[in-house]
């Protein structure tokens, strides 16, 4: 059961992984996520109550409470205001301290200069550090004495003890100016996601009898009919009512090309209407919809963590505690056993603490897997976890499933073969004629290829199961079907060579040939093996249902090295185990027959699965459109998402390691120490926002 939650004064990212991590240390609770922009907290598992949730929230981050979503008072949470002219305020205070220290000294009495320095000092360090000290001071009360708080904390009032005070207000205001930062930067990648995906539309003109009335699309009941003018966003999934035009489907699949429309065709909310007025009758409630939904798989994308993200956050919690420790060691060991002086060693542990708070890797990891979404969701490739990124750099085995994945999933007419003294145009346009009123796979694919002949009404048909089709056009009766219906009407098939579905077709008492009917493979497939080749997969195999001799002539085509069929769709799981180890596999299919091999393999990808459910439970990732194509792109995206977070570890921690080294030896103070943290932070934060352009 899902449950959602307003929640208020948190605005720290590493608060909000440490209320994750407590959250899902509940056994009732199966996946916990805060989002910081919109202020929601979302849990998944055994129904709570409020108070109860509130306990666990609490018990981590005092302070800190939440509301139910519907309490409209709650909607207004937002980080305090006027932050940055607090930040601006405190500079100049510290700044005129700094200048007066250096170049008036002495102007005036001592008790003057001790109220003007102590305004200069005590007001700036106050007003940037009084959450940190707030936090800091409530997590002693609740017994976490290791967090980047009370890290902060103790190092600046330890240095206001040995009398460094610029040193202390200078920690402060530079923390607060890079948590500032920080978070502007991780904003702005985390709002990029909804960019990415074309945000929402929120207005549909509906009809309310001859009247058109701007409603929100929330409000919008199956059945409504909505007109959409050129250039607007589909607001519904509905049916095309009256109108031609062409929409653009870019913001939902990734897909540049517009598709024709017209009356009848599916249409889906978010997509953009390229050409004419058109009407729509809606066919599913908003919440229901193509962007609902896939912007619900986004947010439900960043919740579910990868485990790099669950070991950093882990990690946080040794970390500190071994940080303060080796910090007590530095301040006390040399002054005790070598006779070093107190205030030097002390000052250097101050340093120690400063440089080693985890806030770099707590925010930008998370920001790393969360831009790899937002890149993936850009090319039409709905990832359902940062988990799939890791997962990735295990495969180098690709399975394929044939139909609807490696071909179009449809058939068409491949070849015509008429009989002696027959054109092909005689041969096709008769067995179009008997086709015109069937809905039957093959007789569609047949109407394709003549279309001018759909619906002919003075066509009388008799559909004759498992045999074809007998009908009637001005007084000559026509047969299209297999050899069985030939034979019974005494008539000889022709032979023929080919491949495919044979439609065999004859007109009053004269066998007018054979039409071959196939599926047709996707132009890229070919291009994607080949290039799924040159990335390094070892093996590519194809898992079909069909005839092991079109399956084997197709992996010839294609250059697929294993094929196994024909299978039914529980024979895959034991097929895909015969490749290899599944956790280095990973297999694309159409997610509904597909679904026990999605499930089992490495990485599952379900192709064309947005109006799927099966699709949206069974894979670890949906390619919107159906081209495998996007696969080597999702390859590529892992590999450098996996890049930029092992750059973030590597950057953040060389770069502490490299000034914890030089305040150990005096060659950096608090200033550096500062920059250490703070700065390391952005830099890494800045790193992870690459991952949006991966």
């Amino acid at each position: 059961m899902r449950q959602e939650f307003y929640i208020k004064n948190l605005h720290c990212a590493g608060c909000a992984a440490r209320v994750e991590e407590a959250l899902l240390s509940n056994p009732a609770i199966t996946l916990a996520h805060i989002n910081m922009d919109s202020r929601i907290l979302r849990i998944d598992g055994q129904s709570m109550n409020i108070q109860e949730v509130q306990n666990l929230v609490g018990s981590v981050e005092s302070g800190v409470s939440i509301a139910p979503i519907s309490d409209e008072e709650s909607e207004e949470d937002v980080p305090e205001q006027g932050e940055i002219q607090r930040i601006i305020f405190s500079a100049c205070l510290f700044a005129a301290g700094i200048i007066y220290e250096g170049v008036f000294e002495g102007t005036f009495s001592p008790s003057i200069e001790t109220v003007f320095l102590l305004i200069c000092y005590a007001i700036p360090y106050l007003l940037c550090g009084y959450n940190v000290l707030r936090q800091a001071f409530q997590g002693i009360l609740r017994g976490d004495i290791f967090n980047e708080f009370t890290l902060m904390g103790g190092a600046t009032i330890a240095a206001i003890a040995i009398g460094e005070y610029q040193e202390a207000v200078g920690v402060m205001l530079f923390y607060c100016l890079g948590e500032y930062l920080q978070e502007k930067a991780a904003g702005k990648s985390r709002k990029s996601i909804e960019h990415l995906l074309a945000a929402r539309p929120n207005i549909a003109h509906a009809y309310e009898g001859e009247k058109l009335v701007d409603k929100s699309p929330e409000e919008i009941t199956t059945g409504t009919r909505i007109a959409v003018f050129p250039g607007e966003k589909i607001p519904l999934d509905g049916t095309v009512y009256t109108g031609v035009s062409q929409v653009d489907a870019s913001p939902l699949t990734g897909e540049s090309l517009p598709v024709e429309i017209g009356v009848g065709s599916q249409v889906q909310a978010g997509t953009i209407n390229l050409g004419g007025n058109i009407v729509v009758e809606v066919t599913a409630p908003f919440t229901e919809s193509s962007i609902a939904r896939v912007l619900a798989m986004v947010e439900d994308a960043s919740a579910r963590k990868a485990p790099t993200e669950r070991f950093i956050t882990r990690f946080a919690r040794y970390y500190t505690p071994a940080v303060v420790f080796c910090a007590l060691l530095v301040a006390l060991i040399p002054p005790l056993l070598f006779q070093a002086p107190w205030q030097e060693w002390i000052y250097k542990s101050l340093i120690l603490l400063v440089i080693s708070c985890p806030c770099a890797l707590l925010i930008s990891i998370p920001l790393g897997y969360f831009g790899g979404i937002g890149a993936a969701s850009r090319r039409g490739i709905l990832v359902k976890g940062g988990h799939v990124f890791d997962d990735l750099r295990h495969i180098n085995i690709i399975g394929f499933d044939k139909t609807g994945t490696l071909t179009k999933g449809r058939f068409s007419v491949t070849q015509l073969i008429p009989a002696e003294g027959v054109t092909p145009e005689e041969l096709l346009h008769t067995a179009a004629l008997a086709e015109s009123r069937s809905n039957h796979p093959i007789a569609r694919s047949i109407i394709e290829a003549a279309p001018e002949l759909r619906n002919i009404q003075e066509v009388e048909i008799q559909e004759l199961p498992g045999r074809g089709i007998r009908a009637q056009y001005q007084n000559e009766e026509i047969l299209a079907g297999n050899k069985t219906l030939l034979h019974e009407y005494g008539l000889s098939p022709i032979t023929f060579t080919g491949e495919g579905s044979a439609v065999h077709v004859a007109k009053g008492n004269q066998v007018l040939g054979v039409i071959l009917v196939d599926d047709t493979v996707r132009p890229e497939s070919a291009q994607t093996i080949a290039t799924l080749k040159e990335m390094g997969i070892t093996s590519i195999a194809m898992l079909t249902g069909d005839r092991i001799s079109s399956a084997q002539r197709m992996a010839q085509q294609l250059g697929i090295d294993i094929v196994k069929a024909p299978l039914l769709p529980e024979d895959k799981v034991q097929a895909m185990q015969e490749l290899g180890d599944t956790h280095n596999l990973l297999f694309a299919g159409d997610g509904i027959n597909d679904a026990p091999v999605l499930t089992t393999a490495g990485v599952g990808i379900a192709m064309g699965g947005l109006g799927s459910e099966v699709a949206i439970e069974s894979a670890a990732a949906i390619i919107l459109v159906d081209s495998p194509a996007r696969i080597p792109e999702l390859l590529r995206i892992g590999k450098q998402i996996r890049a930029i977070i092992w750059q973030t570890i590597v950057l953040a921690n060389s770069i502490k390691l490299l000034f914890i080294d030089l305040g150990i030896a005096g060659l950096s103070g608090l200033w550096e120490a500062i920059f250490a943290d703070v700065g390391v932070a952005l830099l890494c934060v800045l790193n992870a926002t690459r991952a949006l352009k991966a």
